[in-house]
């Protein structure tokens, strides 16, 4: 005799609210995944030939080569160049060196051991480590938010639904490194919330090697051993000599991790300073003064509203960095939060890529979550509006940025 499921049991399955953390998670990524594949594959049939593709290429060859796709995917089958190529004016030209090696190393090994090529693997590959990514970001709010999630114990799963929707999340499936940076990053907070030094200092020396953003994780480590400090001080918990020098030795880690990709670039090429000079083939003023591109790039953008445009952007960040819900975070993401948005606006040129850097604040989506706190019915109204408004500028951000139909005589 069969004994049949209960209807409550039934129901029980099929309600997500009864499934793990995990199962959430995964199928919350999963879901968003989908619909921004329908939209990838809807611009897809816009997109004329171009450089990268053909003309409505399949949505591996459009999430796989367009844009930086392509130069990760030259570094995982071509490596880099041994000379720095320059222009007949003797600038240095953009080349592969400004790409950080880890995630075409990542793609090159799982196209050696399945035999898929690049525009299937890449994407495959994004996507597992977005998966794993959202749920170390989980974590890391479960972990370093206890005020905020004690207050509203949705705020974990609700971080992971805007960060899901972000504008610039489609890349998380596509041939780019963010859905490698998201992970190391919140494998580093996470790590070093938990005090695992040890085990932080190789996910942060990793982040080295996967983006430009290990240095502001010195910062994040600097202010946890401040923090240990001043609660020994206290005489509130031990911060014993082994930890000092545990943490002493991350923060010298992030350090080294932050330059050492500049400092191999000029290493192998010859040119000391090949790395910066490479990335300044990529900008519209051959500089790389910290800041000094939001003194120019805005009016191309903006024009005469180009001032206030910074000066409200500048605002707004701000506003959201000391808004209260700011302060229920924990030390380790708020400064994380702080540190990474004053890091990348003083070192990029501000432009179509600065909302996908964004990607990496990911603290700032509990924020945002938890700017209305109370009555419970606005804060839900509150949450599915942002949430809503996130995914109409995600299906206009593909369709503006991630389609390329240049007119005239392209490519030459």
């Amino acid at each position: 005799m069969v004994l049949e499921p209960s209807p409550s049991l039934r129901r029980a399955r099929t309600d997500p609210r009864s499934w793990p953390w995990w199962g959430q998670v995964l199928a919350l990524f999963g879901l968003t995944r989908l619909f921004t594949a329908a939209v990838f594959v809807w611009v897809a049939r816009l997109q004329l030939p171009n450089l990268w593709t053909p003309g409505h290429p399949s949505y591996w060859k459009f999430v796989g080569l367009m844009f930086d796709g392509s130069w990760y995917r030259q570094i995982a089958e071509h490596g880099y160049p041994a000379t720095l190529p320059r222009g007949a004016d003797g600038l240095v030209q953009q080349n592969a060196w400004a790409f950080f090696p880890l995630y075409p190393a990542l793609v090159r090994a799982v196209m050696t051991v399945t035999r898929l090529p690049w525009e299937v693997a890449a994407p495959v590959v994004s996507t597992l480590l977005g998966a794993g990514a959202v749920l170390l970001v989980h974590r890391c709010v479960v972990l370093g938010a206890r005020r905020a999630v004690a207050a509203w114990p949705a705020l974990p799963l609700a971080t992971v639904a805007l960060v899901c929707v972000f504008p610039t999340s489609p890349v998380l499936q596509a041939g780019y490194t963010e859905s490698l940076a998201l992970l190391l990053v919140a494998g580093s907070l996470y790590l070093l919330m938990r005090r695992r030094y040890g085990a932080a200092a190789l996910v942060v020396l990793a982040l080295g090697f996967a983006r430009a953003v290990a240095l502001p994780m010195a910062v994040v480590v600097a202010v946890h051993a401040l923090v240990r400090w001043r609660d020994a001080r206290r005489g509130s918990e031990a911060f014993p000599l082994r930890d000092v020098l545990r943490v002493a030795a991350l923060g010298a880690v992030a350090v080294v991790s932050g330059f050492a990709w500049p400092l191999i670039c000029g290493w192998m090429t010859g040119v000391p300073n090949g790395y910066l000079l490479t990335q300044e083939s990529w900008r519209g003023v051959r500089t790389t003064t910290p800041f000094y591109g939001w003194t120019y790039v805005p009016q191309f953008w903006f024009g005469p509203w180009a001032a206030l445009v910074v000066v409200a952007g500048f605002g707004l960040t701000i506003a959201l960095l000391v808004a209260p819900a700011a302060w229920r975070l924990g030390n380790e993401l708020h400064t994380w939060s702080a540190a990474y948005i004053g890091y990348i606006v003083a070192v990029i040129e501000p432009g179509s890529s600065l909302a996908r850097f964004l990607l990496l604040a990911f603290p700032m989506g509990a924020v945002t979550a938890g700017l209305v706190s109370r009555p419970e019915r606005a804060r839900r109204i509150a949450f599915w509006a942002v949430l809503a408004l996130m995914v109409g500028l995600q299906v206009l951000w593909i369709r503006t940025m991630w389609l390329f139909n240049p007119h005239g005589d392209w490519p030459p």
